[in-house]
């Protein structure tokens, strides 16, 4: 018979997925709060932000051919992120919304994706911009970004019906 919670599931999700950081990003903002709140950024503001991705050396051998991306996926940890919420009300709104519709760092598994335009690559630095992590977040995974990955008739939910900041 089946657990209606999935407990017996988690649990054995829960012993059966590990990660560990493969490298760090060097950033401009060291907290959180040195971000500019989205209805206040100017416009096109992250793409202009630049930073590094460190990897560890153990993982160095894995960015071979990585240079001729344009961008890059990286999945990180929100380490700064303490406990979950599941509605949340996003900035500039006021109205919440279900966790899993918004990019809140505070998430039941905190971790965040990130597409970055790879600048260049010496040894294990990564130079990018578009980055919108603070200094110290421990990098779990790096992807090219692809064609396959661009989505032409992607809709954007609750977001399409207001007036969208740039950031």
């Amino acid at each position: 018979m089946s657990d209606a919670r999935g407990g017996r599931r988690r649990r054995a999700a829960a012993r059966a997925y590990r990660v560990r950081p493969i490298g760090f990003v060097r950033s401009p903002f060291k907290n959180p709060e040195d971000f500019p709140p989205p209805a206040f950024a100017p416009p096109r503001f992250l793409d202009r932000v630049k930073g590094e991705v460190v990897v560890f050396d153990d993982f160095t051998p894995g960015l071979e051919s990585l240079d001729g991306f344009s961008h890059l996926i990286i999945i990180f940890a929100f380490h700064r992120s303490s406990g979950f919420k599941l509605r949340t009300v996003p900035p500039g709104q006021s109205r919440p919304r279900g966790i899993f519709a918004t990019r809140s760092p505070h998430r039941p598994n905190p971790l965040g994706l990130s597409v970055v335009r790879l600048i260049a690559r010496e040894g294990p630095v990564l130079k990018v911009s578009g980055l919108d992590m603070i200094d110290g977040t421990p990098v779990l995974d790096i992807k090219p970004y692809t064609r396959r990955d661009r989505k032409s008739r992607s809709t954007s939910g609750w977001q399409a019906k207001r007036a969208r900041p740039a950031r």
